[in-house]
């Protein structure tokens, strides 16, 4: 039940999370549960889904999974090691409720934690007393809210900027836009600190990223502000109240379990969601798709209020607005959609996209998560490289390698350093070619993976693939 990483070679190499940071963390801060090395670590993983949409019913179904993570590669995350410990039915989302149906797993993961539980070792023939640990939780970005108890909506939805967000509401379209919320990660000599045009208007950037805070910190914090547990009588009205000016909404029913506020990383941000909806934006945008592009009249008639871009400005004469330098014309679609219909991948690697392609309307429909994450990290480059400016064609590459690198079943810390100082650039340069309505919190949160794989490891055993197949 354990894996250690004793025949690697180099100290900086991660493989598995038994290497990270955040576990070795772990075993320093409790040394009585490290020394026994048959102690079980464990992830949890909840998502809704409605059963039955297929037949219009509005009825929603949220399993709670648990799986253990000291397990080899080639057993970890599998689905015979998954366990569903909570069942939540109902004919609508549970939200902040969701902590009343977790009441009796954390009940159970204390008595499992102080006491343990008698288990036989077939390898020893003897018994012994097991104990386990809960490490972290994923989910996607709604549920984080539901798991933590900080809010994912509006200004102060990141997780990790937190107060310090930058986020304002854009004039025409009353949209939360993340524009211009990284240059203060960059390194404190970087030129486009003291750049005056091409991002906000005459605005020049002197802060610092905000520091991350610790579980005893945001322990502390909750404390202070007087919230309660949603299992606790009167909570409703009591956070309500004291909510109002902080992203904190309750305080999670995880912060029952006594090593919760040591725990490094403690909710996970979910990359593939992330990725996918980052795709998606861009996608959408750069093939026009009505409806769902971030180039809208809105966006067109705020974007001169925010920056310099007279070269996307309305024409006096004709009341029209010109192209936009990071959208395809029609010729440029569909040669897209003819060269993903024609394109084969090798069996298994990815669904049929030649399904996802309308040649009469030159658009795609239907892509799963999975189809969005081998076009993010593989096609992107090669696609757009003849379609697209180089001054555009450049940072979508880039963003391209960043997922690609990230997701790698092997990072070495260099290599996740190196991601950490380039992701602010990358956001940055986009931000120099969108517009700021086109940068909402899942452009922002990009900033914050590498950071979340240098503490917890490779990042294929904290997403939701393994637990929506």
């Amino acid at each position: 039940m354990r894996w250690h990483a004793e025949h690697m070679v180099e100290d900086d190499i991660m493989s598995h999370c038994s290497d990270s940071l955040a576990w070795k963390h772990f075993n320093d801060t409790h040394p009585e549960f490290a020394a026994e090395i048959r102690n079980v670590r464990l992830c949890l993983c909840t998502d809704g889904f409605q059963p039955f949409a297929q037949y219009g019913a509005q009825y929603s179904c949220w399993p709670v999974i648990v799986t253990p993570l000291n397990l080899p590669p080639w057993l970890c995350m599998k689905d015979k090691h998954m366990f569903l410990t909570v069942l939540v039915p109902g004919p609508k989302n549970p939200k902040d409720k969701l902590d009343v149906y977790l009441q009796p797993l954390i009940k159970e993961l204390n008595q499992l934690w102080d006491v343990g539980v008698q288990t036989y070792d077939i390898s020893k023939k003897k018994n012994f007393q097991m104990r386990v640990a809960l490490m972290w939780t994923v989910s996607d970005f709604p549920a984080y809210s539901m798991l933590s108890g900080w809010s994912t909506a509006g200004r102060l939805a990141c997780p990790y900027c937190m107060e310090s967000s930058d986020a304002f509401t854009l004039s025409k379209s009353g949209k939360q836009s993340w524009f211009d919320n990284h240059r203060k990660f960059l390194s404190s000599d970087h030129t486009f600190r003291r750049n005056k045009n091409s991002f906000l208007k005459n605005k020049t950037i002197t802060k610092v990223a905000p520091s991350v805070r610790s579980g005893v910190q945001i322990l502390t914090e909750i404390q202070d502000l007087g919230l309660m547990k949603a299992i606790d009588i009167g909570a409703d009205e009591n956070n309500r109240a004291k909510c109002k000016n902080c992203g904190w909404r309750k305080k999670s029913i995880f912060w029952e379990l006594p090593y919760w506020s040591t725990n490094l990383i403690r909710h996970n941000l979910d990359v593939m969601h992330i990725e996918k909806n980052v795709f998606d934006n861009i996608f959408n945008t750069v093939m026009d798709v009505q409806g769902k592009t971030k180039d809208t009249l809105k966006s067109r008639q705020e974007l001169n209020e925010y920056c310099r871009r007279p070269e996307l400005a309305q024409n006096a004469k004709t009341g029209k607005y010109p192209k936009a330098c990071y959208t395809l014309d029609k010729k440029g679609k569909e040669e897209l959609c003819k060269w993903v219909k024609e394109l084969r991948f090798p069996d298994g690697y990815i669904s049929n996209l030649s399904r996802c392609v309308d040649m009469k309307k030159h658009r795609f429909f239907g892509m799963k998560s999975h189809d969005c994450h081998v076009f993010m990290q593989r096609l992107i480059p090669i696609a757009f490289k003849e379609l697209l400016s180089p001054h555009v064609w450049k940072p979508l590459t880039e963003l391209s390698l960043f997922f690609k690198e990230l997701t790698a079943t092997v990072i070495r810390k260099e290599d996740i350093d190196r991601l950490h100082a380039q992701i602010p650039i990358i956001l940055c340069k986009m931000e120099k070619i969108f517009p700021p309505n086109f940068f909402d919190s899942m452009e922002h949160l990009p900033v914050h993976l590498a950071y979340e794989a240098s503490i917890a490891g490779p990042v294929h055993y904290r997403w939701k693939y393994p637990f929506e197949r």
